[in-house]
């Protein structure tokens, strides 16, 4: 696949996401997300972060907060977060056609972008049907990188995670089967997904982080 139709995909989920907030009120952009610690604001606000970030920003910033992501992440949603709701979802929409990231694979910016649109929406009892090639490449992508940046990798080479709704099948070991996207949240730590798994490696994903 080109950059170019990876950073469509991308385009076209922040641009929902967008969509999404806007009909919010204060008290649901409050509301606590799947990320512990971080509201709904919180979420849009690091959203805006990841999007304004260059590999080199990326790189300064992270040695100012020692090595440390989730200082860095904490520093970035502080550093974003409007005043109001309203003044945060216009820098989202500011940001929404970036095409800047860190070092990072250019399908990181898939995850970031539907694993933190789960992290708002299913808190406040929202549904998206996401491009089934953008949740595919996300949990390949999820599968290959290592856990200490933020991937499966090791967690994938103890199961089999075999998707219900695509052909796709990735890892060794018990199976876990279930939606790709569901499988893709449970990977990057979200353990709402669990109760939407079937399979004896559920168990070993349980345990997981």
């Amino acid at each position: 696949m080109k950059d170019d139709d990876v950073w469509s995909m991308v385009h076209a989920e922040r641009l929902a996401l967008i969509d999404d907030l806007r009909h919010l009120d204060d008290e649901q952009w409050e509301k606590a997300s799947l990320c512990a610690g971080w509201t709904v604001h919180d979420v849009a606000a690091h959203l805006v972060d990841t999007a304004r970030t260059t590999r080199l920003g990326f790189v300064v910033g992270l040695v100012r907060a020692r090595f440390d992501f989730h200082r860095q992440n904490a520093r970035g949603v502080e550093r974003e977060r409007g005043a109001s709701p309203r003044e945060t979802l216009e820098r989202l929409r500011q940001v929404a056609l970036r095409r800047t990231t860190p070092p990072a694979p250019l399908e990181s910016r898939l995850v970031e972008e539907l694993v933190h649109g789960e992290d708002i929406r299913r808190p406040l009892g929202l549904a998206r049907s996401y491009p089934e090639q953008a949740v595919v490449r996300s949990l390949r992508l999820q599968a290959r990188t290592p856990a200490s940046f933020g991937g499966a990798k090791e967690l994938t080479a103890r199961v089999r995670l075999t998707a219900s709704d695509v052909d796709l099948a990735i890892g060794d070991g018990p199976e876990v089967s279930g939606s790709a996207l569901s499988l893709l949240l449970a990977v990057s730590g979200r353990r709402v997904a669990l109760d939407e798994l079937a399979g004896p490696g559920v168990a070993v994903l349980a345990t997981a982080r």
